[in-house]
């Protein structure tokens, strides 16, 4: 048996420093399940695998707002730094694909779009494949307390901030479900707990209690605001429906 950290050094021919790194950013796995600890005890005929980070495509820009498609394993504020003159309009977690919006830090139009998501004028449309089967649509609607520290998490609380998310069903496969989610407030990991405090949390989502796997399977598709609509299509690591 081996660390995880000291293969991967030796497999890619790069330090112990930077193998465990990659590790930390959750950019590794073995046998198509993510490695989310660098000193987890692996086999030494392990073979490990990295998930390189694509470039960020372009949706659609103009003067006043810039869509991008995010990759999964990139950080929002490393993506903002790819587009000179540019600002975040909202984040999207780390390993979490899809539609992501820049503005002009303080323009008319970013002071407009920031009421539309303080009033709850701006419609988001995540798709997330969870294990376990899904047959009815619902809402959940339950408070979230986020607990910040070196690294955010959430957990449903009556001394939380109202949340509301709104599943449907699109397809079943095996015993996975790809839902539709809609989520009409914006709190830190909402989908991610809501779907955790129902029994089914997203696959990849070892935070949550989410089955292992290469990332975690949620993707921001479509997002509308300010009369702009813009979708990311569904990526290749999810199952079509």
């Amino acid at each position: 048996m081996e660390k995880a950290y000291k293969l991967l050094s030796i497999q890619e021919h790069i330090s112990n420093k930077k193998a465990k790194a990659l590790i930390d950013e959750g950019r590794v796995s073995c046998n198509g399940k993510q490695i989310t600890i660098a000193r987890t005890e692996l086999a030494k005929t392990s073979v490990l695998t990295i998930a390189h980070t694509p470039t960020p495509k372009i949706i659609f820009e103009d003067t006043q707002i810039l869509a991008i498609d995010k990759p999964p394993f990139l950080e929002s504020y490393q993506l903002a730094k790819m587009f000179a003159g540019w600002s975040l309009l909202h984040r999207l977690d780390k390993e979490t694909s899809g539609v992501i919006l820049l503005i002009k830090e303080n323009s008319p139009f970013h002071i407009e779009a920031k009421q539309a998501f303080k009033k709850q004028n701006v419609y988001k449309e995540y798709l997330a494949l969870t294990e376990g089967i899904i047959a009815e649509g619902c809402e959940i609607q339950k408070p979230i307390l986020t607990l910040k520290g070196t690294h955010a998490k959430s957990k449903i609380s009556p001394e939380g901030l109202y949340a509301l998310t709104i599943i449907k069903p699109l397809s079943i496969i095996g015993k996975k479900t790809l839902l539709q989610a809609i989520i009409k407030t914006g709190r830190t990991h909402q989908i991610r707990v809501h779907l955790k405090s129902i029994g089914y949390p997203i696959i990849g989502d070892t935070l949550y209690g989410g089955a292992k796997a290469k990332r975690l399977m949620l993707h921001a598709h479509k997002i509308s605001l300010l009369g702009y609509d813009f979708t990311s299509p569904l990526p290749n690591d999810f199952p079509a429906y």
